[in-house]
């Protein structure tokens, strides 16, 4: 049997809209009453090996990897979502697999006083 060609990086295992009660923020009405944060991840590996050889053992377990991105989120408050965007994706990269990573952290009741859809910030980190 032959090996199914590699992706080139195009292949992903996304997770969306985890919802995550944390105490993130600048204002301490934020660290001391908490509010939801929703966490996007987009984690690219080459997913031929785990799809010829229907093995888990051949990718990142997505089940798995969604309990360690909202363990991320909940622990060690911090004043900015940039800071828990790059935590997270320090610990997608931990996974051998993943050649890079996609992270948005959204915001939903940004202590904003204009109306507004969504606050987020968005980074990408590749394996150094």
């Amino acid at each position: 049997m032959t090996r199914p060609a590699s992706s080139g990086g195009s292949d992903a295992i996304i997770l969306t809209g985890l919802r995550v009660r944390a105490n993130h923020g600048v204002y301490d009405f934020e660290r001391e009453n908490g509010q939801d944060f929703v966490i996007d991840v987009t984690a690219r590996l080459d997913l031929a090996a785990a799809a010829a050889s229907d093995d888990v053992a051949n990718t990142v377990h997505y089940g798995e990897l969604a309990v360690e991105v909202t363990d991320a989120v909940r622990r060690d408050p911090v004043d900015l979502i940039e800071t828990v965007a790059e935590r997270i994706a320090s610990v997608v990269l931990e996974h051998r697999p993943v050649q890079s990573v996609e992270v948005t952290v959204h915001k939903p009741d940004a202590p904003i006083e204009v109306p507004f859809a969504d606050v987020a910030v968005r980074i990408v980190r590749e394996r150094s």
